[in-house]
Formats: C-alpha cells, structure tokens, sequence
C-alpha cells in the first residue's frame, strides 16, 4: 500500500486514538477459517480498535497460552498458509495499522529480508517476533528500518536493568510489555506488580508502552489504561471469534474501547 510507512502509522495510531489508551486486539490469522479471521479484523475496526494485532499460525507457538495455540492449530488443520493470513493484513491495513505476530522460524527463513519485503508488500506496519533475542534482532530489525516496518521490542517483569536499557533504546514502533512471566492468556486480576514493570520500560524509551499478556476484561483493560499507552488483549479476543464470529469480536472489542474512554 502506498503512503505514510509503517512505523509512522503506528505512531499516529498512538497519538491520535483520542481515550487513555490505544486499544490493540490480537486475532489469529486463519481462525476459524481465513475468511471469518478477515471479517474479525473488520469488525475491530468498525468497534474502535486503534491497531490490529495479526498472528501467524505456528506449530510450536511457545509463547501461546491454550485458546491462542488451539487457534493456530486449527487454522494450520485447515490449510492456513503465510500466504493467505498476508492477504488478510493487506486488507485490513488499508483500516489501520496492522502488527504481525510471527515466530523466528517463519520471520527468519529464508532470511530476514525475504519476510520483511512480503509483510511490508502486504502492508503491515510492524513485526512482533516474541522468540527473538534481543540480542540476536539486530539483522531483522535493519530489514525493518529499510522497509519501513517497526520491530516492536518486548519487555518483561524479569528483565534486569541494563538489557532492559538496550531494550528500550532499539525499540520501534511501540515497547509490548509482557504484564507476567509465562504464557498468553486470561486471568482472573491484572499482576500486583505492574506498575512498576511499566515504570521501568518508560524509564528506557520515548516511545509508547503498551501491555499485553492476561488482559481479558473491560474492568482490566482499563485499570491498564491508566499505566500504559496502550492495552492488549489476545485470547479473550481469539475465544470470542472461535465462539460467536466477528459478531461476538465486535461487540467485545465495543467494550474494550468504551473502557478506555
């Protein structure tokens, strides 16, 4: 697509959501079919989503909770390919900035630039690859900056001071903190301890901070808008596509935003 590149569209969608907070939902590519994932990512949109993020189904997603690694599963049974989860984002960038979720495996191979350029062709505004180093992202992250994409760093309540520096100062786009150790997934409260985790990644960038990891409800979307930029919520999202369609993922995300108001 052409006009402004990706991580100036993230920016923008950081500065001007107009609420406390930049709302992201996660949708997995492919689930339940490629179709109803497109039609998803549209009713986002339609219900106040500020960014989309889109994941890639993996086999092995380790940093995937039950409903999101059950979500990849069955779009990969049913035929889901790189391919087809791109024509997604190339639909649903030309709505907002779309982030993908993609693990090394798929994000490197057969090198770094190759997956770039598709992912930039299919309009993505950023890539998230949660299974990278930090140390070892420096030749993906020059693909990005060539091709305009943000490589969005993550940050987690365990990362020790001086990475998270280095963390912060080669961020791009937006810094995803990581609210817990451990998987994707819904929880019954947000940590005790997350603001002070958000504390520590705004102390090493300029950029945004946005949270994601265990962010189910309106209830704790909101209390998260009142620590972070931006909030991410992932399987509850995922569940409510596999439950009721892009109905039950609009009228969640309809939610979500008025939280953040």
């Amino acid at each position: 697509m052409s006009g402004p590149d990706g991580v100036t569209r993230i920016a923008a969608a950081f500065a001007g959501h107009g609420r406390r907070a930049a709302l992201m939902p996660y949708l997995m590519g492919g689930f339940p079919d490629v179709e109803t994932s497109r039609l998803a990512g549209e009713a986002c949109a339609d219900a106040g989503a500020d960014l989309i993020e889109l994941g890639i189904p993996f086999s092995d997603p380790l940093a995937d909770g039950p409903a999101i690694h059950a979500a990849a599963t069955r779009a990969l049974a049913a035929g889901a390919t790189v391919g087809e989860v791109l024509g997604v984002c190339r639909s649903l960038s030309e709505r907002l900035p779309i982030v993908l979720f993609a693990y090394a495996n798929l994000a490197l191979s057969p090198a770094p630039e190759a997956f770039v350029e598709r992912a930039r062709d299919a309009g993505a505004a950023g890539l998230i690859v949660p299974d990278l180093p930090h140390e070892e992202s420096e030749p993906l992250r020059e693909a990005c900056d060539a091709a305009g994409l943000a490589l969005v760093a993550l940050a987690a309540p365990n990362t020790p001071a001086e990475r998270m520096a280095a963390i912060g100062a080669s961020a791009r786009g937006f810094v995803y903190t990581v609210s817990l150790a451990g998987t994707t997934g819904e929880r019954g409260a947000l940590p005790e301890d997350l603001a002070g985790t958000l504390a520590r990644v705004r102390a090493s960038t300029d950029l945004p901070v946005a949270v994601g990891f265990g962010i189910s409800t309106a209830r704790q979307a909101g209390e998260a808008a009142d620590m972070a930029d931006g909030v991410i919520v992932g399987s509850r999202v995922v569940r409510a596509a596999g439950e009721g369609g892009p109905d039950a993922v609009g009228a969640l995300v309809a939610d979500l935003a008025e939280a953040l108001a």
